[in-house]
């Protein structure tokens, strides 16, 4: 079967190649109703566009580069998901790229790879996203960037974020209406900005209900499994145990978890554990973990639909924006027992 052509597209919407290439750049100065024509018989001819040919015709490929520090965890799996779908959609193509700076030829490796690709724009993830020399190459390159949930230099780039403070406050709340008071809380890798920001969201929360969690009860993770295993010696095995344990993320929650029932330390009945992110973890685990539901499907997603605005129509369009959370009840907190 002939594959089918922009000509083809044209013809059947009676305008022009090159509007129809405006529409499916995301480009402006194209009337609403051309657009949302062309867009439908864009659909229903199931017409792709050739990402290579597109690239040629310029000094700019129609790839969008995403990058992270661990492309294999959930989180970045994630925003994968939404990027790639939100891509697909608007007719352009993500390239995942990791990003190592343990390696002492990671700023060489990068720049092969920019001239290499020529990328439309670029998608950085945290934590890499508030490394300042990173930002500097790609402005070099005079790449388009859109960083997710950055924590420093916020007016230097598009964004796209969740409110991480309010939502770990919301969190802590919700314990505390248990009846919870000896809450303990897992800090995460202090090399992500949103570790900070969740554990400020706990301190506000136990801050307005006139407690002050001790020092013993504030313990470092890393934001992996097994980080909230190990620091299970510290909360449970050192004199009397917190009624509830917020992590800061699932996968510390489910260690923390583990850790607690391998001491047939009941889940909730003696101690609630809640995390944060709603990983697909927090629906494996049983008690199902309570949780904040970070949106990190629709963060990718608009995070391509940033990159492009800045790609065909020479502006950002809202330069921020901040997707809502959701509060995710489940199995594993519960009232506090002794309240």
């Amino acid at each position: 079967m002939k594959p089918i052509t922009i000509k083809d597209v044209a013809e059947r919407a009676g305008v022009s190649p090159k509007t129809v290439s405006r529409v499916i750049n995301g480009e402006a100065h194209v009337r609403p109703e051309i657009r949302e024509s062309v867009t439908r018989i864009v659909a229903e001819m199931n017409y792709r566009p050739n990402a290579f040919a597109r690239g040629l015709s310029s000094s700019r490929s129609f790839l969008v580069g995403l990058f992270f520090d661990d492309p294999a965890s959930g989180y970045a799996a994630t925003i994968q998901r939404g990027a790639l779908e939100q891509a697909r959609a608007l007719g352009q193509h993500i390239v995942i790229e990791p990003i190592t700076f343990k390696r002492s030829d990671w700023r060489e490796r990068l720049v092969d790879s920019l001239h290499a690709l020529r990328l439309g724009g670029a998608i950085l993830t945290s934590p890499i996203c508030d490394r300042s020399e990173l930002l500097d190459i790609f402005e070099e390159h005079d790449v388009p960037v859109v960083r997710i949930a950055p924590g420093a230099e916020l007016d230097r780039t598009p964004q796209v974020r969740m409110d991480d403070r309010d939502a770990a406050r919301v969190m802590t709340e919700h314990l505390l209406a248990l009846g919870h008071r000896d809450i303990a809380f897992v800090r995460g890798n202090p090399t992500h900005s949103a570790s900070e920001r969740r554990w400020l969201g706990f301190h506000d929360a136990m801050t307005a209900a006139g407690l002050v969690p001790p020092a013993e009860r504030v313990v470092q993770g890393d934001f992996r499994f097994r980080s909230g295993f190990d620091v299970a010696e510290a909360l449970f095995d050192r004199g009397a145990r917190p009624s509830a344990v917020f992590a800061s993320n699932d996968e510390m929650a489910l260690g923390v978890m583990v850790a607690a029932m391998s001491r047939q330390i009941a889940v909730p009945r003696a101690v609630s554990i809640v995390g944060f992110d709603d990983a697909e973890i927090a629906r494996m685990a049983w008690p199902q973990l309570t949780t904040i539901r970070q949106p990190n499907h629709a963060m990718g997603a608009q995070a391509v639909d940033l990159v492009i605005h800045q790609q065909g129509a020479g502006v950002t369009g809202d330069p921020c924006r901040v997707l809502p959370y959701e509060l995710v009840i489940r199995g594993s907190s519960a009232p506090c027992a002794l309240s």
